[in-house]
């Protein structure tokens, strides 16, 4: 266990020179089960989400580079099943708020394991603008109660299985979005935290050659990318137009479109910077679209996947009898919108594509943030500037 606990192989991570662009990735997340805290106040943490903030103030500190060499998971503790600790280190908030509502509390409870779930001992988290839509109170009205130790990304080690478990055993090396839905009744505790627990079906084995930042930036994105592409009936033969090709969401969908679905020919936009990045992602055309207004192009498309909340301008891109897939703002008939289901299964199938290297990650160049400096990763990430995804690594 405490070989596996210590080892993480990196190959190397697709990642863009540019560090601003849109960044729209969508939400997914469910029902908490024995809550690991009381729900009353943010004192059952052991003090207060401001008392315990970890912030440093008018400066900004460093940021570490995710390497392309083969990357140590050392900072993943060596804890298994008969020595996982009563408590742990977990970013948490009492109030709904911006970023100064968030704190670092070193003494919340480590959560109880359904029959259903598994222990993950937390190496690496994504973050995404679900969670801090989340925390300024967009969905109060479904949300779980305060306080919330938020997050739903995850890549980390099994510890500890529930009596119901049938694919994961201790030692496994596994990753998912720990919320089916993710704006009805998301989890209390998320994986901002030294461990979380995630029912079985989330979860899926971490792709062999990819490290655990690499693999915690993927769920979410990935299976909202995954799911509104079936959602709109695109198949092999069609074409496709990628609206912020550059973002989370939006390079999945040029890579899965090509590499997964077939698809004819791939168009995607993004500022003039990025349009190198595009192509390497495997678009046929790029668009600027600082100089190009892509719905008055004569082409037209037969899906076109709007990951950045242009609606009204992506019905006009579309063929007659296509579909425009909506992550964000109105959605203007054909258009829908959706939210992704967590299924471990999706993750499961898409892994020989991410294993054999036609899918690949791509973090942003200011990731991975370390655990220290969570304030600052949601800052970033919502200045709507980042290129790919945002992560927290190592966890410790």
């Amino acid at each position: 266990m405490e070989a596996l606990l210590a080892a993480a192989t990196a190959l190397p991570v697709l990642r863009s020179s540019s560090s601003s662009g849109p960044n729209a990735s969508p939400s997914s997340i469910p029902t908490p089960l024995n809550p690991p805290f009381p729900r009353r106040s943010s004192s059952s943490f052991g003090g207060s989400a401001s008392a315990c903030r970890r912030r440093n103030e008018g400066r900004r500190l460093p940021l570490v580079m995710a390497s392309a060499a083969p990357q140590s998971s050392s900072a993943a503790s060596t804890a298994t099943a008969d020595a996982i600790p009563a408590k742990m280190k977990a970013w948490v908030y009492g109030d709904y708020g911006d970023v100064g509502v968030l704190g670092l509390d070193e003494a919340v409870a480590v959560p109880e394991v359904g029959n259903d779930q598994v222990l993950v001992k937390v190496v690496a988290a994504g973050v995404n603008p679900v969670d801090f839509k989340r925390r300024q109170g967009k969905f109060k009205a479904t949300d779980s109660p305060l306080p919330t130790v938020p997050g739903y990304d995850v890549a980390g080690i099994v510890v500890k299985v529930g009596s119901q478990v049938k694919s994961f055993k201790e030692g496994d090396e596994v990753y998912g979005d720990i919320n089916e839905k993710a704006l009805e009744n998301p989890k209390q505790f998320g994986s901002l935290a030294e461990y979380t627990a995630v029912e079985e079906k989330l979860l899926a084995l971490k792709p062999k050659n990819l490290d655990f930042a690499q693999a915690a930036g993927l769920p979410l994105a990935i299976e909202t990318a995954y799911e509104g592409l079936e959602r709109a009936g695109f198949s092999a033969g069609k074409s496709i137009l990628v609206l912020g090709g550059a973002g989370g969401v939006g390079s999945l969908v040029i890579q899965l479109a090509k590499q997964v679905f077939g698809a004819s020919r791939v168009a995607a936009t993004a500022s003039t910077g990025k349009l190198e990045l595009l192509k390497s992602l495997g678009a046929d055309l790029a668009i600027d679209y600082t100089k190009e207004n892509f719905e008055e192009l004569p082409e037209k498309f037969d899906v076109v996947y709007d990951a950045v909340g242009q609606g009204e301008k992506a019905v006009k891109a579309v063929k007659e009898g296509g579909s425009v897939v909506v992550l964000t703002g109105a959605a203007v008939p054909p258009g829908f919108r959706f939210v992704v289901t967590s299924n471990g299964e999706a993750l499961a199938k898409l892994n020989p594509y991410l294993e054999s290297g036609k899918v690949k990650p791509l973090m942003d160049p200011k990731s991975p943030f370390p655990f220290s400096q969570v304030v600052e990763a949601f800052s970033y990430l919502e200045t709507g500037r980042a290129t790919g995804k945002v992560v927290i690594y190592p966890i410790s």
